[in-house]
């Protein structure tokens, strides 16, 4: 990255961009995430500190654990996927991508792992063009 940004903004830019993430270190440790009020994936703050496999639900934990092992061994730098999930308060379907990226230091050494996810639904919907300040 070129240049550097203060704490308290770097703070506002991870609340603000539009997508949800946890943050895991080379440990399988939950670090952090952001936008704790209006998560999808909610998370409890007991997680902080705690390996994955006891934060993460049992009928995907294997697939994660695939994942990760895959990264730590240089043989993925991410995975995607999408699921329906009742959002809102209707409940209706939403489309949510996932997304998982193996967050490498300069030589390529792992140092932990990124889940974003984020509700897809409404830019699947967009169609046409939308200028600025239109």
């Amino acid at each position: 990255m070129i240049g550097k940004i203060p704490e308290e903004v770097l703070q506002a830019i991870l609340e603000t961009i539009p997508i949800e993430f946890s943050v895991l270190d080379a440990n399988d440790e939950v670090l952090a995430w952001n936008k704790h009020e209006t998560r999808i994936f909610k998370r409890p703050e007991g997680a902080l500190a705690r390996n994955v496999r006891v934060c993460h639900p049992k009928k995907s934990l294997d697939k994660v654990e695939t994942i990760i092992e895959q990264m730590k061994n240089n043989k993925r730098d991410k995975a995607r996927f999408w699921i329906d999930l009742p959002l809102g308060d209707e409940g209706g379907l939403q489309k949510v991508m996932i997304e998982y990226y193996a967050l490498r230091d300069a030589q390529g050494k792992y140092l932990g792992c990124l889940e974003a996810s984020q509700n897809i639904s409404e830019i699947q919907n967009l169609s046409g063009q939308k200028r600025l300040l239109d």
